[in-house]
């Protein structure tokens, strides 16, 4: 019975958050990548970067069971290449639901293929650094843990690339484990 009831929540929290990801617009990628530029050490990988893929929001709720999904575009040398939806499904202590945006920058062409191979996923060990007007936090799909402002400055790339969110709204706390995966397809 109570699997059977948090099988229906969870698949009820998957079509809510679905239906908020909708298809990525041109203007809002702009926007969204407007407001990661605010942050100094975001422009430093942005000038440097072969390429990147902005997701201007992405849903993600849970309650035990959770799950995030957005979509998004890929860009090179100024131009979009493609689309690219991500989706994450997790399972572990997990409450609540956040909307927030996503930028992950591709080092170079080897780093761009294997983006936009057309499926990727992201190891449990790979993080991302939330960007805040005062202080960061390195989030992976294995918990998270608070950090100084300046401890953004020693992100580095990791197999190529490397991913900042900046929370839009909610609140969720989560000590899960689970993958991001992207797929991606050419304009």
């Amino acid at each position: 019975m109570l699997i059977r009831a948090t099988l229906i929540t969870f698949f009820i929290l998957l079509t809510s958050i679905t239906t908020v990801a909708t298809a990525s617009k041109a203007a809002d990628d702009k926007e969204a990548l407007a407001a990661f530029m605010e942050s100094a050490v975001v422009a430093k990988y942005h000038k440097s970067a072969y390429a990147y893929a902005i997701f201007p929001t992405i849903g993600k709720g849970g309650f035990g069971i959770g799950a995030a999904h957005g979509t998004g575009g890929v860009y090179r040398g100024g131009k979009k290449t493609g689309n690219v939806s991500m989706t994450q499904i997790s399972i572990g202590l997990q409450l609540g639901g956040q909307a927030y945006r996503q930028v992950i920058y591709l080092q170079d062409k080897r780093a761009f293929k294997e983006f936009t191979s057309g499926e990727f996923e992201f190891g449990a060990q790979a993080e991302a650094i939330a960007i805040t007007a005062s202080a960061g936090a390195k989030t992976g799909t294995e918990g998270s843990s608070a950090s100084t402002h300046a401890k953004q400055a020693d992100a580095t790339w990791h197999k190529g690339m490397i991913v900042f969110t900046m929370t839009k709204g909610g609140l969720m706390y989560q000590a899960a484990l689970g993958g991001q995966k992207y797929e991606y397809t050419a304009k």
